[in-house]
């Protein structure tokens, strides 16, 4: 039993730690909406999501959604 117990820590403990690669690999490719519209992009679509508004902006091919953290602070990830 204590074999298993150390087997299912170790799983739980390399989850945790390719999940935080992963959120570190997104965060590189994370833009704000002003750095977006100084590339070109223009904003095609808003939309209300719960007390938070998210963006739709493209540029050619490449499209983001961009919520709204605060009054200054957004987030945009690519979305194709």
């Amino acid at each position: 039993m204590p074999r298993l117990a150390a087997a299912i820590a170790m799983v739980i403990a390399t989850a945790a730690a390719a999940n935080a690669q992963q959120l570190e690999a997104g965060a590189v490719l994370s833009f704000t909406m002003g750095e977006l519209a100084s590339q070109g992009f223009e904003i095609k679509a808003a939309a209300q999501n719960g007390s938070r508004y998210v963006v739709f902006m493209q540029n050619d091919k490449s499209a983001y959604a961009c919520e709204f953290v605060n009054v200054t602070t957004t987030r945009c990830r690519q979305i194709n």
